[in-house]
């Protein structure tokens, strides 16, 4: 039985030259995924009427089904519904829900007069079949071509996940959709090549309907299996059964069997022993503490950081010797050290986080280059240290550090605590 597959097509002139990062693209890839739907393709175009129409000229007939975003707001450069009513030979109506959703969102929400321009977002071609928009003005639109499904949806990513979730049900009574199967294992410790040299002979022996691939990432490497089966009992036991002997394979090396984040995993990790941590942050400015409180359900663990980035901050709120800064230096273990003990003993938590690094471009030295990094975990009796060597530029030197420091801490509450 052929799968169902979809195209996503991404509009506006912002995407193309990077003044706005396309986050839409993954979150409905991941839907459609969860839905059974394979994505074939994903286009990111201008707004351009020429180029609106290539590309439907182009996806009609090649996929069953065409996400669109973007081009529906109500400013001159939105031309999006316009190009779809000439392209689907249709004209323009007002849909009264979709005009009485406006001067609702105006009057009761918004607090502001509505205007013409406004009131236009309730005009659709009619040739479509609307999708109300709670959460915006401009509707989501459905036309049928030559067997194709075409979905139009705003580019705000609040509004177009609000459309999403009424078009996965038409979409699911539309196609006969197949189970999707993703598991996943996150390690560490262990690089891409010398994983693949692991688990070569498991790789080889992978019948052909179950793929694996490798994503590495800020010195981890996430694995994942992948198949599709219509009996869905027997295509989940059967990955099943191989992911358990991965699971075997890369158990030294193994942070989590799941798909979730590193935040997400030491945030269990915690619960599940009743401790609290903190952390004490320079380089990374605060972003250990972002991804730990990212999550929701934090505030039971979570006490709070100190980001302490100048040597003043770190000896008044840490209590850091300035003879330790002089002599040591802000990048150094002696340092992270005693952040370390201030941040526990100022925060009184169970456990806790110290980091100190050069993220670049500039600040470097001979013994201590751009990407030299000192963190600390530890509790109030035991530390542990480890000097990174960071080799990116300046955000991805942070993003490394924070996950790294993440997992540190995980691993020492993993060799000193006894798990319930």
């Amino acid at each position: 039985m052929k799968n169902t597959e979809a195209i996503i097509v991404t509009i506006g002139d912002e995407l193309l030259i990077g003044q706005v990062i396309d986050t839409n693209s993954s979150w409905m890839a991941q839907q459609l995924n969860a839905a059974g739907i394979l994505v074939k393709k994903r286009i990111s175009i201008g707004d351009s009427e020429t180029e609106i129409v290539a590309t439907l000229t182009l996806t009609n007939k090649e996929a069953d089904i065409v996400l669109i975003t973007g081009g529906l707001g109500p400013t001159s450069d939105d031309i999006t519904k316009q190009v779809l009513c000439k392209y689907f030979k249709g004209k323009m109506i007002t849909d009264q829900l979709a005009l009485e959703n406006v001067k609702h969102l105006f009057t009761n929400i918004y607090k502001k007069p509505v205007s013409e321009v406004n009131l236009r977002q309730a005009d659709v071609p009619d040739v479509c079949t609307v999708i109300q928009n709670t959460r915006g003005s401009a509707p989501g639109m459905i036309f049928h071509s030559e067997g194709t499904i075409f979905i139009s949806m705003p580019g705000v990513p609040y509004e177009m996940q609000g459309i999403m979730s009424e078009a996965i049900p038409i979409l699911r009574e539309r196609f006969q959709l197949p189970g999707i199967f993703h598991r996943n294992v996150l390690t560490a410790g262990i690089g891409e090549s010398a994983l693949a040299e692991l688990i070569v002979d498991f790789e080889k022996k992978l019948p052909s309907e179950i793929k694996l691939a490798y994503l590495p990432a800020y010195g981890m490497v996430r694995l994942r299996l992948s198949t599709t089966g219509f009996d869905l009992e027997k295509t989940e036991k059967k990955i099943e059964q191989y992911f358990q002997n991965l699971l075997l394979l890369v158990h030294p090396f193994l942070v989590t069997p799941t798909d979730k984040p590193m935040q997400e995993v030491l945030g269990q990790l915690l619960l599940k022993l009743n401790l609290t941590v903190s952390t004490a942050e320079s380089c990374t400015g605060g972003t250990i503490a972002g991804l730990i409180s990212s999550v929701p359900g934090a505030s039971q663990y979570f006490e709070g950081s100190i980001v302490s980035y100048s040597y003043a901050i770190k000896e008044k709120l840490l209590g850091v010797k300035h003879k330790t800064l002089e002599e040591s230096g802000a990048v150094s273990k002696e340092t992270v050290s005693e952040m370390l003990d201030g941040l526990l003993s100022k925060m009184n938590t169970d456990v806790g986080i110290a980091v100190s690094g050069i993220m670049g471009p500039a600040g470097g030295m001979p013994e201590k280059p751009v990407g030299t990094v000192w963190i600390a975990v530890g509790n109030k009796t035991t530390k542990e240290f480890y000097k990174l060597h960071q080799r990116f530029e300046r955000s991805k030197n942070i993003e490394v550090t924070a996950i790294n420091a993440l997992n540190l801490l995980r691993l020492f509450i993993l060799n000193h605590y006894q798990l319930k």
